[in-house]
Formats: structure tokens, C-alpha cells, sequence
């Protein structure tokens, strides 16, 4: 034997905080209440052992996966997961002969594709005879409308679900339980700080904390620099994150663009998240300037696209042009009231 062949002894390596916070029930899982709360459809769903195939829509961080997971292991069912952007037809073939093996040994399989809407056609179109003979309970995930993502027969197949963005108060309270896990503590601003800059999405908060406290103590400065960037500030002079929105919106709506641009340059030197800057401008030009001017929608998906091209500091031009756009333009909220009044009678 050659003393060159000794194999060094493997180091174990630690999984993500967001990993090891994963959670294992419905009850631990944070958000979604419109699907998940007590009576609700996905719920009764699982808990009654119904479960048809699913799209699960929804932006990043939202719990997905995890959510998947949970469902797999309340309906006794083995859980597959496949990415559509490592996978192909071969590969797709391979895994339904697994499935439907698991299934003559009376063992149901759930089959999670994670970024479904990166499927072509005839990669979705190979599900279809699996689902239809009931080898597979499919769970797609997507960040994608899957309405023009996802195909018809596939999506006829399945069951929408659409996950909204969490909270901040529902972060707040998934960082507070990851506190242990971390080995630090963190005040409640500070945590608050960490879950507003997540905009919604909980991995990204996770990462953020397990980066703040590497250094065995979750301080200002270490948010901070975990951030890369500035954050915003939480007192009662009134730093809060949607007070900030809220005073640009209503100066574009006083049609007072000093004002705006104001506002909107507090957002930005506070390093405030660009795209949702940009979809509450957009937000604003359906909402208040409507059919009095029609092209504002127009140069707001401009704004955003642009945002979304250019990225930072170029990209804040665009956000500053589209909000004089709106401050300048004539004011309606006729379509916004319409389709509120023809909502309630319906």
C-alpha cells in the first residue's frame, strides 16, 4: 500500500442557516394563511389526504420548497426533487421509472420541480402521461406567471396555489427563532432592520443574520456590513420603510415632483431595494394617473425594465424620471374606483 493513498478524514460541512431553520410541520411555517390557515383549501387538502398535483406561484423565499417538503411527509408520500434547470427529457424519463416502480410497491411519490416555467413544452409535455395515470402527485414551483409559463394540459392537470411575499413582522419572527441557532443575540430593531431589507423573501433574511452574527455578536455595524450597503433607520422620527413609500406616493399624487424626488433620494441613500421601489411607481401610475394619461404605465414598465437592466446607480435615473413623469402628469382614478364598485356588486 502506498502511503499516498491514505484518504484524509472528511471535515463536515454546516448546512446554510436557512437549511438547518427549514421547517417540518405546517404549523411551524411562517405566512400564507390565505392557503394554510385552519380550514383553508391547501390545508384540508393535506390533512384530508387529497392531494391532487400543484403549481405552487410565488416570489423567492417564500417557502416553496420547504412547503413541499411538509406535504410529502403528512401524506406519507417519498419526496423527489428535480430542477428544471439542471434536467432534460433523459433525465425526466429516469425519474418516472423510479416513480412508477415506487408505485407498484404501493408507495406514492410526489415529484417536486423546482423552476418549472424553465421546462420547454416538450419537456412539460413528458409529466403529462405519469400524472394522468397517477405514477406522480407533481408539485411544481415557479416564480413565473405559470398562466403563461406553464402549458395548458399540464396546467389543467393541476391545482395554482399562489404564495405571497412574507411579512416583515412574519420574518422578524423567524429570525427571532433562528437567534439560538446562531448563538447571538439581537434587538427587536435590529432584527426588524435585517427582515424590512429581505423585502419578503426569509433565505435572504437568514443569510443576512448568519453573516451578522459570525462574529459572535449581531451589532448596528455588523447588519450593516452583512448588507453591504446602508440601512434604514427605525425610529419614531419617522425612518419607518413604508412611511417612506407612503410619502412618495402621496407627493406624486399633490403632483409636487420636489417632493417626490425628495423622498424617493431618502429611499435611495437609505439603499433601499430598487425593483421595490419600482413596482410601487408602477403601482402608482394605474393607481393615480390611470386613463388621464395612459403612456405613464408605458414608461413605468420602461422604468422598471430599465431598472432591472442598468441596475445601480444608473438605473435610480430611471426611477427619478418616472416619478417626475407621474408628479407632472393629470391625476385619475376612475378605472381604479370602476373596477372597485363592479368588484363589490360581483
Amino acid at each position: 500500500m502506498s502511503l499516498f493513498d491514505i484518504t484524509p478524514p472528511r471535515v463536515p460541512v454546516k448546512r446554510p442557516l436557512a437549511e438547518r431553520m427549514r421547517p417540518e410541520t405546517l404549523d411551524d411555517f411562517a405566512g400564507q394563511e390565505h392557503i394554510l390557515g385552519p380550514g383553508k383549501p391547501l390545508r384540508t387538502q393535506i390533512e384530508r389526504d387529497q392531494l391532487t398535483s400543484l403549481i405552487l406561484w410565488g416570489p423567492p423565499g417564500v417557502g416553496k420548497t420547504t412547503l413541499a417538503r411538509i406535504i410529502a411527509r403528512m401524506t406519507k408520500s417519498e419526496f423527489l426533487p428535480f430542477s428544471a434547470v439542471l434536467a432534460g427529457i433523459k433525465e425526466i424519463k429516469t425519474v418516472m421509472a423510479d416513480a412508477e416502480r415506487l408505485r407498484n410497491l404501493g408507495r406514492r411519490t410526489i415529484l417536486f420541480v423546482d423552476e418549472i416555467h424553465r421546462f420547454n413544452k416538450a419537456q412539460q409535455d413528458a409529466f403529462l402521461p405519469y400524472v394522468e395515470r397517477g405514477d406522480i402527485i407533481l408539485i411544481g414551483a415557479t416564480t413565473e406567471n405559470p398562466s403563461f409559463e406553464v402549458n395548458a394540459a399540464l396546467l389543467s392537470r393541476s391545482k395554482v396555489y399562489m404564495l405571497r411575499a412574507l411579512t416583515t413582522e412574519e420574518i422578524v419572527v423567524l429570525l427571532r427563532r433562528a437567534l439560538p441557532e446562531v448563538g447571538a443575540e439581537a434587538s427587536d430593531e435590529l432584527l426588524e432592520q435585517i427582515a424590512t431589507a429581505a423585502n419578503g423573501d426569509a433565505r435572504a433574511a437568514y443569510n443576512t443574520l448568519e453573516i451578522a452574527a459570525s462574529g459572535g455578536e449581531i451589532t448596528q455595524q455588523s447588519v450593516t456590513d452583512a448588507l453591504g450597503r446602508k440601512v434604514l433607520l427605525y425610529d419614531k422620527s419617522g425612518e419607518e420603510h413604508y412611511n417612506l413609500i407612503s410619502a412618495l406616493h402621496k407627493s406624486v399624487r399633490s403632483s409636487d415632483p420636489d417632493a417626490a424626488l425628495y423622498w424617493l433620494a431618502r429611499m435611495l441613500e437609505a439603499g433601499e431595494d430598487r425593483m421595490y421601489i419600482a413596482r410601487r411607481v408602477v403601482r402608482m401610475s394605474i393607481e393615480d394617473i390611470g386613463l388621464a394619461d395612459p403612456r405613464a404605465l408605458e414608461q413605468c414598465m420602461a422604468m422598471q425594465q430599465c431598472v432591472h437592466f442598468l441596475g445601480i446607480p444608473e438605473g435610480d435615473l430611471a426611477l427619478a424620471q418616472a416619478v417626475i413623469y407621474l408628479s407632472v402628469a393629470p391625476k385619475s382614478d376612475a378605472s381604479y374606483r370602476a373596477l372597485g364598485e363592479v368588484t363589490q356588486e360581483v
